[in-house]
């Protein structure tokens, strides 16, 4: 009986430790927003202001690249998105050997770091006479994360039933009607996820945006130049608005999530099941 709740005792620590490592530095940066103090600290507390959310709004540099960094993000999941899900279909059609060669090519780019693709991206676009911008930026990231979508869409695939595409051909569809009506739907949640991870893994990338960027500035760019030069709790301002907005987006989906399932569960007459 002792030795159970110490194994509780120390699962809980554990648990208490884990959420505290990630968490804290959050709680820590939402604290500094309020300190009047001019650098982002929690330490010394020089007073509660609201004065770094106007200061935040009226810097029209960080907006634009706040707005930088959505344009490049939906851009680069727009190209991610059909690459990634073409390069695991053809995965999925290949033979062992085959297979495992491709994959692994596919994959390098994820294990490349960034600051060679995004050197390489640039000395090879140079040839053409393009020496930087979001062209450069959307064509350098899609180049690796492209593989992320790749990863999550061969998962998702690698249990799906072929046979139902066999029966929609023998029924008449032909084989873009088998793909649309019957593949594409089931991977489609893969593909949303698939889409937020690359929107995600663009939105924050510094390395190789850095050296493909031209004048361009994007927010890790303008937030990594602010650090050198001296930056103010308005960046910290900023951080709490997105947060606060994930956490809003995550739980108004779990809401949702919940609602079809009760109206699932009462249409088809089923009990609903307490999650915890």
């Amino acid at each position: 009986m002792n030795n159970d709740r110490f194994s509780r005792f120390l699962i809980h620590l554990w648990l208490a430790l884990f959420f505290a490592y990630l968490f804290l530095p959050l709680v820590i940066m939402g604290a500094a927003t309020f300190n009047a103090s001019r650098f982002p600290t929690v330490t010394p507390w020089q007073g509660t202001t609201l004065q770094w959310f106007p200061a935040l709004f009226n810097d029209g540099q960080m907006w634009r690249a706040l707005r930088t960094s959505f344009i490049v993000g939906l851009l680069v999941v727009a190209i991610s998105l059909p690459v990634g899900l073409a390069a695991s279909l053809i995965l999925s059609s290949l033979h062992s050997k085959a297979r495992s060669f491709l994959y692994a090519v596919m994959i390098s780019p994820l294990l490349t770091p960034g600051v060679i693709v995004g050197i390489s991206t640039l000395v090879f676009w140079r040839r053409f006479d393009v020496t930087g911008g979001i062209f450069l930026t959307v064509l350098a990231q899609a180049s690796f994360i492209a593989a992320y979508v790749m990863l999550l869409v061969s998962a998702r695939l690698s249990r799906f039933d072929r046979t139902l595409e066999e029966a929609a051909l023998s029924l008449g569809a032909t084989p873009a009607q088998a793909f649309r009506k019957v593949t594409l739907p089931y991977l489609r949640p893969a593909l949303l996820a698939a889409g937020f991870i690359a929107f995600l893994q663009s939105f924050e990338n510094y390395n190789t945006t850095l050296f493909v960027r031209g004048v361009e500035e994007t927010l890790t760019i303008y937030i990594a130049a602010k650090v050198r030069t001296g930056v103010t709790p308005a960046v910290n301002a900023l951080g709490l608005i997105m947060i606060a907005a994930t956490v809003a987006i995550a739980v108004a989906y779990e809401w949702n999530r919940r609602r079809r399932e009760r109206t699932r569960s009462t249409v088809l007459g089923e009990p609903v099941l307490a999650t915890k």
